[in-house]
């Protein structure tokens, strides 16, 4: 993912060799301020391996999240379509009551 759009390594920051000139730069202060750069590269790096590793993580979470939200708009609906049809449970109890009130009420007389 990254590697695509970094150009140089650690390694080949590190093996980069100049050609001096009478006038060039002094070879001491290029490889102290090269040894910066390779270990900013080499942290820059780890940075964005941890973040890699959290973005799965994140990107699981999230996906169970969603099933979850799936599961439970699948329950509500489930509800609601009960409850719609009239069955809910307080009508089967007002039914029971009727019921036992037919039975009981028959045999009495």
């Amino acid at each position: 993912m990254w590697s695509e759009k970094i150009t140089l390594s650690p390694e080949e920051i590190y093996e980069k060799d100049f050609k001096l000139d009478a006038r060039g730069y002094r070879p001491q202060e290029v490889d102290n301020f090269l040894d910066i750069v390779i270990r900013d590269y080499t942290e820059f790096i780890k940075v964005i391996k941890s973040y890699e590793k959290e973005l799965g993580a994140m990107n699981s979470e999230n996906a169970k999240l969603k099933q979850q939200i799936r599961d439970l708009e699948m329950r509500l609906d489930t509800q609601n379509s009960d409850s719609e049809e009239g069955t809910s449970n307080v009508d089967l109890l007002r039914r029971i009551s009727q019921l036992e009130k037919f039975v009981y009420g028959t045999r009495n007389k």
